[in-house]
């Protein structure tokens, strides 16, 4: 099977010690995943780009910016400036999301299509031969350390018979809720990237408890879960 990954939020990270706790949990983990918000598509602010300037100044490893935001083709080449590989967006802010798909690559970015789990794959499934990955919300976007919506597992199937079913096969992508008691169930259901936000940067040992998903990935992957 696919290599499982693994994707830390920063949401709930402590930014007084931001660079030092990512640097710590890097060798567990395979991606750094950060949750831009505008206080209009979620109620809540986040950060900007600095912060995404920062973290690329603090790792080598690949950065994902999911933009949970209402102008995305505006932002998205300047969060790509800032160092993002990866940019995600929810296809029902915009009118046309093959043209922001573009605008994410041609800003040099692998494009992914963020879906709410309470909006339906119908946008997500038009575009999938287009982005990199799907990333399928098990939380309501807006706030960090959020429980495990158990109803969005069946659009997470539903996601992993899509993309098997297309050619691009881009990754399937879970975030929210994910932590130990949850993580089994969404490999299970498709996910292959996990971002996990609090199981990780729990406030007390953010390297242990990035070493103990690490180890569930790999015991699942040998798996073949």
């Amino acid at each position: 099977m696919t290599r499982l990954l693994l994707a830390p939020s920063i949401l709930t990270a402590d930014f007084g010690r931001l660079a030092d706790d990512v640097t710590r949990v890097e060798p567990y983990i395979d991606w750094v995943h950060l949750d831009v918000m505008d206080g209009h598509y979620v109620p809540n602010l986040t950060f900007g780009p600095s912060i995404v300037e920062a973290v690329d100044g603090a790792t080598d490893l690949p950065l994902h910016v999911h933009l949970m935001i209402t102008d995305p083709d505006r932002y998205a080449p300047i969060f790509v400036r800032a160092g993002a590989d990866r940019i995600s967006f929810h296809p029902e802010v915009v009118d046309d999301p093959a043209r922001t798909i573009g605008i994410i690559r041609e800003a040099g970015a692998g494009p992914g299509i963020a879906v709410h789990p309470d909006v339906s794959l119908e946008k997500a499934a038009k575009h999938v031969e287009e982005v990199d990955v799907l990333l399928m919300m098990t939380v309501r976007p807006g706030f960090g350390g959020q429980e495990f919506l158990p109803e969005a597992v069946p659009k997470i199937v539903e996601a992993r018979s899509i993309v098997d079913s297309s050619q691009h096969r881009p990754a399937v992508e879970i975030d929210g809720g994910v932590k130990p008691s949850t993580l089994d169930e969404a490999v299970r259901a498709g996910g292959e990237i996990i971002v996990a936000g609090s199981a990780i940067f729990d406030g007390v040992d953010p390297v242990a408890a990035a070493q103990r998903l690490r180890a569930r990935l790999d015991h699942l992957e040998s798996e073949g879960a």
